[in-house]
């Protein structure tokens, strides 16, 4: 097992201040790539972190708590963030304000010495450990940056001309 909490964290720490400083102050055009109908640009990426720091990660993290394999988690709608409307730099902090309250619960859980191989009953995917859980918000997190990376790189696809061929981030 590669899980280490203290690892895990340092990256979930990281991943608002990284948003914000690579997409605070850029022109809008780079919010209006996506990779063809059904995708997400960069700022529905945004709101979907901000509902799943709201709708996912901490209160399945309580519910196996508190529930264990009694009953299946909430269901939970991936798609329901589409709607939004609020600027990237209010999405931003939106998004950092929540991951932080999230992190200061989970190190209240990590104190009261968190058993990692808890389970709970995913309602697709049957039993998950809550490791399983803490390392997929990471995972998650690293996932949709090189998401959004990807997506302003397509931006420039028909650009580069002859170079397309060293730029692995385009030959998706």
């Amino acid at each position: 097992m590669n899980f280490n909490m203290k690892e895990a964290i340092e990256i979930l720490e990281r991943t608002p201040q990284a948003l914000e400083f690579f997409l605070s102050g850029i022109s809008d055009r780079w919010f209006h790539c996506n990779e063809g109908e059904g995708t997400w640009n960069a700022t529905e990426v945004i709101d979907h972190l901000i509902e799943l720091e709201d709708d996912n990660w901490i209160p399945r993290l309580e519910f196996i708590l508190q529930e264990g394999e009694s009953k299946p988690f909430p269901s939970f709608d991936r798609y329901s963030h589409l709607n939004e409307s609020s600027t990237i730099e209010q999405k931003l902090l939106k998004f950092k304000t929540l991951r932080t309250q999230n992190l200061t619960k989970l190190k209240i859980h990590i104190e009261t010495e968190l058993n990692l191989e808890l389970t709970g009953i995913h309602p697709r995917l049957g039993v998950v450990k809550l490791r399983e859980l803490l390392s997929t918000w990471v995972v998650h997190d690293l996932a949709h940056i090189a998401q959004i990376l990807r997506v302003m790189a397509g931006r420039y696809r028909a650009d580069v001309g002859p170079w397309i061929e060293y730029l692995g981030i385009l030959k998706k």
